[in-house]
């Protein structure tokens, strides 16, 4: 799909979409293409139920005295209150909804809204944002009817009164994206297909963008003393694998303390000997949901040059039962030489990002790190598919991730951790057990991860409500894989860490 910026005009081909604040109150926009169509859109206020509410939508089709096909009225709300995830969202819906009808342009006649605090650089950027992730299909597989899924819609053009500003701005914005698409497609490629091996060369891949990959394989890891992760893979065919990405834009300090991210990557999660139940196991193809966002992230910081130093680290492996099997009642050593004890296979991400996180620490001296996984169905109780679950030993940290949350549209919720925590995963035989019993089990989990900190500012997400999504889609997450993480961690990037 084609992105473009032009300056704010009525006459467009395809679907052309105009606005209205709260209490009908139609944009300059929307008032000529009311006069164009003989005021039909006055007349459609008058006896209809739209108000200007976020999210209403009045339809025109084929009006008279423009050359666009239909005409979308969109609701934006409250002027003051509309912002950029307001346009992201206004702009989703519409591509959506327009994606495979068989329009094939689309033309955003969106005025700046007085009091609306966004420059009109930033609307017009956001706007093409929002219709760039909602154009997101994955049709690898489908061999019938192929036609009915693929968006009919090829352009969209996005008017604006600063047009140069616009442009610039949706350079980065455009580049966030391209890592959302690249997390998305991992997260939603079958597990036949995208096991250990194949996650970390299409990671290596990446070298051509600039990122320094390097993969280590089961012989290193072993030699490093990552018992703890290579215990989850044992039992299966597929060879674990430790992928490390690093990108140095920091203005070319070499040397500079990076910061770090750290994804689970279950390539695929039968429970190991501690087997889910069928329906349960259904799914499981994204348990690699945190590796999928690191890499999308590290693809963002690439493309768009951040200055920034950041360091991706991902622990993939497949979890499955075999006669090679890690089992109930093993004690595995970690990387760190802390013992586990392991009492269920199932809870088998913890051992991945004990060791990954104690090998980004001790090898690069981050100023934090930052893990992301798919860990807890305890989450999703918690917290719903809304907010990811957010766990820290540092304040500061913390702020700047729900600040960069709320601004980026994925809302993290903090839970506590304390001291009272770790008598539930006290081991009677080693120095911790994996589990720790039906109460507080995304909790107990965050403080089993805790033990594998050393002093570094340390925050954890639990993703496993958000990072893929199984009924509705919603406006800017369309199909499974959702790619959560990607724009919130480039932003808190963006906000803090670049100069």
């Amino acid at each position: 799909m084609q992105f473009s910026f032009a300056a704010l005009s009525t006459a467009a081909e395809g679907a052309l979409v105009v606005a209205a604040t709260a209490g009908s109150n139609l944009q300059a926009s929307a008032t000529a293409a009311d006069k164009a169509m003989g005021g039909a859109m006055t007349r459609a206020l008058k006896s209809g139920k739209f108000t200007g509410k976020a999210g209403q939508v009045l339809e025109f089709m084929a009006p008279s005295g423009l050359s666009a096909s239909r005409v979308l009225l969109v609701g934006l709300g409250k002027a003051e209150e509309f912002d950029a995830n307001g346009a992201e969202h206004l702009a989703a819906s519409m591509t959506g909804r327009l994606l495979t009808s068989g329009e094939k342009a689309l033309t955003f006649a969106i005025d700046l809204p007085k009091g609306s605090k966004l420059k009109a650089s930033a609307l017009a950027a956001h706007l093409a944002s929002g219709a760039k992730l909602r154009s997101y299909t994955f049709n690898t597989y489908r061999t019938k009817n192929r036609e009915d899924f693929e968006p009919t819609l090829k352009t969209v053009t996005v008017g604006t009164t600063d047009a140069a500003g616009a442009r610039k701005a949706w350079s980065a914005l455009d580049a966030v994206a391209e890592g959302v698409f690249f997390a998305r497609d991992l997260v939603n490629e079958p597990p036949n297909v995208l096991y250990p091996v194949e996650f970390a060369r299409r990671a290596k891949a990446m070298s051509k963008l600039g990122l320094k990959v390097e993969v280590l394989g089961v012989a290193e890891m072993k030699k490093l003393g990552m018992g703890a992760l290579l215990g989850v893979g044992q039992g299966s065919d597929h060879e674990s694998q430790l992928v490390v990405m690093e990108w140095n834009g920091a203005k070319g300090k070499k040397g500079s303390q990076p910061i770090a991210f750290v994804g689970k990557g279950v390539c695929f999660d039968s429970g190991g000997l501690s087997l889910k139940p069928g329906a349960s196991m259904m799914g499981m193809k994204g348990d690699m949901g945190g590796a999928a966002a690191v890499s999308g992230v590290m693809r963002a910081l690439a493309m768009r040059k951040a200055k920034v130093h950041a360091v991706g680290v991902i622990g993939l492996v497949e979890n499955m039962p075999s006669g090679k099997a890690q089992r109930p009642d093993d004690v595995v050593t970690s990387m760190s030489g802390q013992t586990i004890e392991v009492l269920n296979t199932d809870a088998e991400g913890r051992l991945v990002l004990a060791d990954a996180l104690w090998y980004t620490q001790t090898r690069f001296k981050p100023k934090f790190v930052i893990d992301l996984a798919t860990l807890t169905g305890a989450i999703m109780v918690a917290l719903g598919n809304e907010h990811a679950g957010l766990f820290s030993n540092n304040d500061q940290l913390s702020a700047r991730i729900c600040e960069a949350g709320a601004n980026s549209g994925e809302p993290v919720w903090r839970l506590p951790l304390a001291s009272g925590y770790d008598k539930l995963i006290k081991s009677k035989i080693a120095d911790m057990k994996n589990i720790g019993g039906p109460n507080a089990g995304s909790i107990t989990a965050a403080q089993f991860l805790q033990r594998f900190i050393d002093k570094t500012p340390w925050a954890h997400l639990d993703i496993a409500g958000t990072a893929w999504q199984d009924g509705e889609a919603k406006p800017l997450y369309p199909g499974w894989g959702t790619g959560w993480g990607v724009r919130l961690l480039d932003r808190l990037v963006a906000n803090h860490y670049e100069g």
